[in-house]
């Protein structure tokens, strides 16, 4: 490939996501290590009349990266490319996994200002699929990036910015992928801080009352409901003048490894093999709940290690909506025969500019429900996105939902300035698959 490595097999195993739910087994798989290597695949798949898609770390849950074609891996296009701590900026190869990313940062004294809570994806994907964590201001991961390198659909190289085809880089920090294929990404960074966490329990009841004081007095604020129960666990984070304090290491292996995944692994498969034990596991789960305090740098106070697999369907609400949205999931669980082992996550963001991006114009709050891996999920999800969408719900794009490009021109003002661009970058189409078809249209 003109001295230029990627590595390509042909009718290759089935590619399967993290979850198990997705699975798609492409003509051909490739590995490109340089943008030129992406973009000679791309180019070579539009010739032979393939659709080409890129695929992450399969932490979506959809089949967003999905194809028959040619399918792109990322673990060869990987690693920092640049750290300019004049304009205070990263640049990044696409396929590099958010946790390399972190720890680069962390050893050069640098962070992001705000992540999600896994650090499992890559930073293309994360991005792609409106990838968020929980903010007063700072918004999401793609509300953070500074410039793009694109892979178009006839194989040419397009770099974006604020002030390099601005109409391109608006849209496609949130592209799904159907606007070209991202090769490289610079975000925003500052100097490294310490934030401090609090963690405790505090009563349903309670914790819906004042959650719009607890979202606007701390700058990260999440909760989680457990169902069958009155119990949630909320956190805050805020910034601190230190000294750090990171959770002792035992503390930390017994909370983070032990409790939330292995003993929580057992709870979840005892709940699939019997599920009238469900609520039983739930009521003690939500008592255990023990408060702690912690200070430490950003990425090791968001993120959580998640071993226990599951599905998960998230939405985001306008955020004045989101507390009678969640008292009505807690009556439709409490009514049901439905049996939850999983919490039900709650997080917020500030409104951002990006036209796909869940939170485009509009303060939002997240409501994600989960099901572990494995036991049925389908009536409980349907019932929860009923809820959802009778409140003008937005459905995050790497999560379950069922809606159209019909719903979806009908909650996002501006989806039809994003299909306008697709059609001009992509008139042929290179980039689509079925979940393109049914959430964009053909």
């Amino acid at each position: 490939m003109n001295g230029l490595t990627a590595r390509t097999t042909r009718n290759g195993p089935t590619w399967r996501n993290w979850a198990g739910n997705v699975g798609t087994r492409p003509l051909r798989t490739v590995a490109p290590s340089s943008t030129a290597a992406l973009a000679e695949a791309v180019r070579r798949a539009a010739e032979d009349g393939l659709n080409v898609k890129p695929v992450g770390a399969g932490h979506s849950f959809t089949s967003v990266a999905a194809t028959s074609g040619v399918l792109l891996r990322p673990e060869r296009l990987c690693g920092i490319r640049e750290i300019d701590r004049e304009r205070g900026t990263v640049t990044v190869a696409a396929g590099t996994p958010l946790k390399q990313l972190n720890e680069v940062l962390a050893g050069e004294g640098l962070s992001l200002a705000n992540m999600g809570d896994i650090m499992a994806q890559t930073v293309s994907g994360a991005v792609s699929t409106g990838t968020h964590g929980t903010g007063r201001e700072t918004a999401s991961i793609a509300a953070q990036i500074r410039g793009l390198e694109l892979v178009l659909a006839d194989g040419s190289v397009l770099r974006c910015s604020a002030d390099e085809h601005p109409e391109v880089f608006t849209a496609a920090r949130i592209g799904l992928g159907a606007l070209g294929v991202i090769s490289e990404i610079t975000f925003a960074v500052e100097p490294v801080f310490l934030l401090t966490a609090r963690e405790e329990p505090m009563r349903f009841d309670r914790v819906t009352a004042e959650f719009d004081q607890l979202a606007a007095e701390n700058e990260h604020f999440e909760f989680y409901w457990f169902p069958h129960t009155d119990g949630c666990s909320t956190k805050r984070n805020n910034r601190s003048a230190g000294p750090a304090a990171p959770l002792p290491r035992v503390r930390g292996w017994v909370d983070d490894e032990l409790l939330s995944n292995g003993v929580f692994q057992a709870a979840c498969a005892l709940g699939k093999a019997a599920p009238g034990t469900v609520p039983a596991i739930a009521k003690l789960s939500s008592r255990a709940l023990s408060a702690r305090t912690y200070t430490d740098i950003p990425y090791r106070v968001f993120t959580s290690p998640r071993r226990v697999r599951f599905v998960e369907m998230e939405y985001a609400l306008p955020r004045a909506a989101a507390m009678d949205a969640l008292r009505a999931l807690k009556t439709m669980v409490d009514r049901s025969r439905h049996r939850v082992s999983f919490p039900v996550e709650i997080r917020v963001a500030p409104a951002d500019d990006i036209p796909l991006s869940t939170a485009q114009g509009r303060d939002t709050a997240y409501i994600a429900v989960h099901t572990y891996r494995g036991t049925p999920h389908e009536a409980y999800f349907t019932a929860a996105e009923r809820i959802m969408t009778a409140h003008g719900g937005r459905p995050h794009w790497g999560k379950l939902h069922s809606r159209d490009a019909a719903y979806l021109a009908g909650v996002y003002p501006r989806f039809a300035e994003f299909t306008k661009l697709r059609d001009r970058l992509d008139p042929e189409r290179v980039f689509a698959n079925d979940y393109l078809r049914r959430v964009l249209g053909d």
